[in-house]
């Protein structure tokens, strides 16, 4: 299937609106979105202006209005029927996300699956919003807690994971009764549009009006600022680099604004001397090159006790040597393109810096060529050795390199995992249940994600996304983590004819 017939079918033309509020508009410059399969250009979008963000912020506040006074399991019931509008069109928006951002096909659907998924996931939360009931110290009174929507929720989105984000943020917002305002990554818009269409049209089906689910594209300089600084959105979730997070941060705490900052991960595995090295290479190899290593999760340090490291490397070459790469929309591929070229320059700075900082090349990292690749932003993935000091393996390279660093003793393993100042995933592989647990400890992993014989990659909706220190103390999906979207409301209710104080506390007479 080619570009048009994709963009054709969902419903996207060749210059397109930024702005979506109910309406679609967009009187900003044109922004062409081009493919880093090809570098040609995939469509248009009139961008949004200060004037558009006007509009857009009036009509979603006015929609939550409206929207947080329907019944939770109504709301839950919309976002049923948006996931199974997803459901429908996962294969061509699983080409688009392939198409504009380069993963391969197998990864773009998988993320469209994860915005199904997370859509179950709401539908059933709509119906366990829970508040705590507590007993009162004083006589004849009733206390409990119950839960209220917050308001307008920014959901900023990063390239690298154009629609599930979104989907992440906004459907559980939905049900706890909050519309979102989404500012989708300027590398990606065409997803965004294409997202905000098929809710556009649940949402007329329900008669949803104004539109709960809203849109504006264009630069973080103009609009993305008006975001921020905004008193009328309660919360932020965004999800980027460190340096983006602490500028969200920075603004949006200003205004004493709530945030969720999914950020940068610089995201280690473990392998000991009793590992199973088959599985952890099978594991390394998919958090390393998927997604072209532009996953947040994506496996950049290998921590490998020295009498294993000569085996597992010959492993990891052998591997990366059979690594298909090219059009991510063909089946055989198994490593699409970086985002852009500018990620290409990325790639090829940190691994002059390795040089640099006493580290060595052992396989990959090359640009491939032109002739081969016209126009496309492709290269090798690249495997290093390097002293677990050097500065560049503490900075996160958003590209497919992965560093091989030797330990002696378990606990300087731990030592190295936590030295980073990143804490998103991390994994271990072993089958020393010791080993095991103390990774799992609070003396182990110091990550928001860690897990045992299995990679770093693939979070699963059901549990809570996010990380610690610079990754942002966020988190999205999975156990009590809806109470962000949300107000809590302490409630006392005295049904006595006396009026008894707290604390034993004696006022007057």
């Amino acid at each position: 299937m080619n570009a048009p017939d994709i963009l054709r079918q969902l419903g996207l033309d060749t210059v397109n609106f930024g702005a979506f509020d109910g309406h679609w508009h967009g009187s900003g410059m044109k922004h062409t979105s081009l493919s880093p399969t090809n570098g040609h250009p995939i469509a248009k979008i009139s961008t949004a202006t200060h004037e558009d963000y006007k509009l857009v912020i009036e009509r979603a506040h006015e929609a939550f209005l409206q929207w947080r006074d329907i019944p939770a399991p109504k709301r839950g019931e919309v976002i049923r029927q948006l996931g199974n509008a997803l459901r429908e069109k996962k294969d061509l928006l699983g080409s688009l996300v392939s198409l504009e951002m380069g993963k391969i096909k197998a990864e773009g659907d998988g993320e469209v699956q994860e915005m199904i998924d997370i859509c179950d996931f709401a539908c059933g939360l709509s119906r366990q919003l829970y508040g705590l009931t507590m007993h009162s110290e004083r006589l004849h009174h009733r206390m409990y807690e119950q839960w209220h929507p917050l308001g307008v929720i920014g959901v900023i989105s990063a390239f690298n994971f154009p629609v599930a984000v979104w989907a992440w943020n906004a459907a559980i917002a939905a049900v706890c009764g909050n519309a979102t305002l989404w500012k989708p990554s300027s590398e990606t818009p065409l997803c965004a549009i294409a997202c905000t269409k098929i809710a556009e049209r649940v949402c007329d089906a329900n008669k949803v009006n104004p539109a709960i689910f809203s849109l504006i594209i264009g630069p973080g300089s103009s609009v993305g600022e008006l975001l921020l600084n905004d008193p009328r959105i309660p919360m932020v979730s965004a999800t980027g680099s460190c340096e983006m997070g602490k500028r969200v941060g920075e603004v949006v705490g200003r205004r004493l604004g709530r945030t969720i900052l999914e950020l940068g991960g610089n995201n280690a595995i473990i392998v000991t001397q009793y590992a199973d090295l088959a599985l952890a290479s099978r594991a390394i190899l998919f958090g390393a090159v998927g997604t072209a290593g532009q996953r947040c999760t994506s496996t950049r340090r290998i921590i490998v006790h020295e009498s294993r490291h000569d085996d597992l490397v010959k492993r990891l070459l052998a591997s990366y040597k059979q690594v298909v790469i090219g059009d991510p929309l063909d089946s055989h591929t198994l490593m699409g393109p970086l985002v852009n070229k500018a990620a290409v320059k990325t790639m090829q700075d940190a691994i002059q810096r390795i040089k640099e900082e006493g580290g060595k090349i052992l396989y990959g990292g090359d640009i491939l060529p032109e002739d081969k690749f016209p126009g496309g932003c492709y290269v090798k993935p690249c495997i290093a050795e390097a002293p677990h000091d050097a500065r560049i393996i503490h900075e996160e390279t958003f590209a497919p390199i992965l560093y091989i660093i030797p330990y002696k003793s378990f606990d300087e393993a731990v030592a190295i995992h936590n030295e980073v100042p990143q804490g998103l995933s991390s994994a271990i592989f072993t089958t020393n249940l010791l080993e095991a647990e103390q990774f799992l400890s609070a003396i182990g992993s110091d990550c928001g994600i860690a897990n045992v014989n299995i990679g770093t990659s693939g979070a699963e909706i059901g549990g809570a996304f996010g990380g610690e220190k610079e990754t942002g103390g966020g988190r999205e999906s999975g156990s009590d983590s809806w109470k962000a979207y949300m107000r809590r409301q302490t409630n006392t209710i005295n049904w006595s004819r006396d009026l008894p104080l707290a604390q034993g506390i004696k006022f007057g007479d």
